[in-house]
This record gives structure tokens, C-alpha cells and sequence, in this order.
């Protein structure tokens, strides 16, 4: 990821409120053929996870980020990551 992308990913993450926007999120990245869905949601819920320990940050959208990622996670195992974009994709 570029700088640029950082800085969006930061304040968008926050905004962040269901499972469609998550794979939109990861669609509008454009990462091509070289960052899997699921690698990306993995990551994310790592991400997620770390900014849980800063004091300063509000929790409960980082909590409900993080169950709306292991909910997406699920789903990818469970139908396959084509198929997950195919139905969230706009």
C-alpha cells in the first residue's frame, strides 16, 4: 500500500459498518491479482486487534470492525473468495 492509501485506509476503516463495505473498501484499494480478499481481511483483523490496546481510540466500532471481519473471514472458507466479491460487489 502507498502512503496514500494508509491515510485513507485509517479514517475510512472508522466509518466502516458492514460487510459490503468492507469488500468495496477492498475492491476501491485496486491491489490487483496481488493481495487475496482473504489475506486482506486476515490483516485487517490484526490491524484491528493492535489499535484495541490505544487508549485514546473509541472501541466499539474497532469490536464491531473486528466481528464483521472473522463473520467475512467465515464466509470466504466457506463459498469461496469469488464468489464473496461477486455477491458484495456494487
Amino acid at each position: 500500500m502507498c502512503f496514500k492509501q494508509i491515510s485513507v485506509h485509517k479514517t475510512y476503516v472508522v466509518g466502516i459498518k458492514s460487510t459490503k463495505d468492507y469488500v468495496d473498501f477492498f475492491i476501491n484499494l485496486n491491489m490487483g491479482n496481488s493481495v487475496s480478499l482473504i489475506s486482506f481481511v486476515n490483516n485487517e483483523k490484526i490491524t484491528l486487534k493492535q489499535k484495541l490496546e490505544n487508549k485514546n481510540l473509541e472501541k466499539e466500532p474497532i469490536k464491531r470492525g473486528i466481528m464483521i471481519l472473522e463473520q467475512l473471514a467465515k464466509e470466504i472458507n466457506e463459498t469461496g473468495e469469488k464468489e464473496v466479491i461477486k455477491k458484495y460487489q456494487t
